[in-house]
């Protein structure tokens, strides 16, 4: 990673924790529009179209409903209303997703308590009916807190009903990876995209990538079902390669990635036969998760002024 690119990448995370920038942000039209390629929508209902459609080409997915950093009591109770409504839909719909659920929707950031409760509420519910949560990991200040709040659900509900994030910037992810694969927890493993300290994370991508590679080898090798969740072919290649050596069938993993990003690598895996989930967000809270995508690709920023301007 160059400085400029650096730079920026720095710049446009730090954004996406502006409190004030998030309300102006939502209600410009260009920007709207723009984000759209990455948010199913603002209502569930845009959602439900969207899966249905992956569904349609043969992925399945997982809903994400846009809300972190939930302040009050009372918000985390209507996020969880949220992913109650969600897994009913699911149910009803019969549509091939689970759900995914940040702990700062339930509290985490100022009652661990409540924020376990109001997580232990929405497992309960997916496996009343027979589905999944994934508990999506956050920036490293909420690391221990999410896999401590993992385990805790895991005990409970087990594998077929809990799973956790790990993310391989972090350098503690290998060791954190170990552990879980030795409980038998089901791991969505990514790269990372909040700003972190070179105390905590690799500042190099190519740190980060060999890192990726290290835990998605201990994935393949615990005999549990996880997420490889990446856009890079390189990573996805290094996947195949192990998986082939290792002599494991098609089914025995399945690769994820984000709604909007790489549909050309999304459908061929697919095609090839490879279980793909596509990570679906919605809701009207799109502003820092839209932010940490283009962090992703800094380039992404000109495109956006350029449409700004236009509108």
């Amino acid at each position: 990673m160059n400085a400029t690119t650096g730079l920026s990448r720095s710049a446009l995370l730090f954004l996406s924790r502006q409190e004030g920038l998030k309300h102006a942000a939502t209600r410009l039209g260009p920007l709207r529009e723009l984000a759209s390629r990455f948010i199913a929508g603002e209502q569930l209902e845009d959602a439900v179209e969207a899966v249905k459609a992956l569904n349609a080409q043969g992925m399945m997915a997982s809903f994400d409903h846009l809300n972190e950093a939930v302040r009050t009591p009372e918000g985390t109770r209507d996020e969880v209303r949220e992913y109650r409504r969600l897994l009913a839909r699911i149910d009803a719909q019969g549509v091939r997703a689970n759900v995914s659920l940040k702990l700062t929707q339930c509290g985490l950031m100022f009652d661990r308590a409540l924020a376990l409760e109001n997580a232990r509420t929405v497992v309960a519910e997916a496996a009343a009916r027979q589905s999944f949560v994934r508990i999506d990991m956050e920036q490293s200040e909420v690391t221990q807190a999410t896999l401590d709040t993992v385990n805790a659900l895991h005990a409970e509900f087990g594998e077929a009903h809990v799973g956790a994030v790990l993310q391989s910037y972090l350098r503690r992810t290998e060791a954190d990876a170990q552990a879980l694969c030795a409980r038998r927890v089901r791991i969505r493993l990514c790269k990372g995209a909040y700003l972190e300290s070179p105390r905590v994370a690799f500042p190099d991508k190519q740190d980060v990538d060999a890192n990726f590679v290290r835990v998605m080898r201990v994935l393949l090798d615990s005999g549990v079902y996880h997420g490889i969740a990446t856009h890079d072919e390189r990573m996805v290649d290094a996947t195949l390669e192990y998986a082939a050596k290792q002599h494991l069938p098609k089914g025995a993993f399945e690769f994820q990635m984000l709604y909007g990003i790489r549909r050309d690598l999304q459908l061929r895996l697919a095609q090839d036969g490879f279980p793909v989930r596509i990570y679906v967000p919605y809701g009207r809270s799109w502003y820092p998760y839209f932010m940490r995508r283009l962090a992703e690709r800094p380039a992404n920023v000109w495109f956006v002024m350029k449409n700004l301007l236009k509108g």
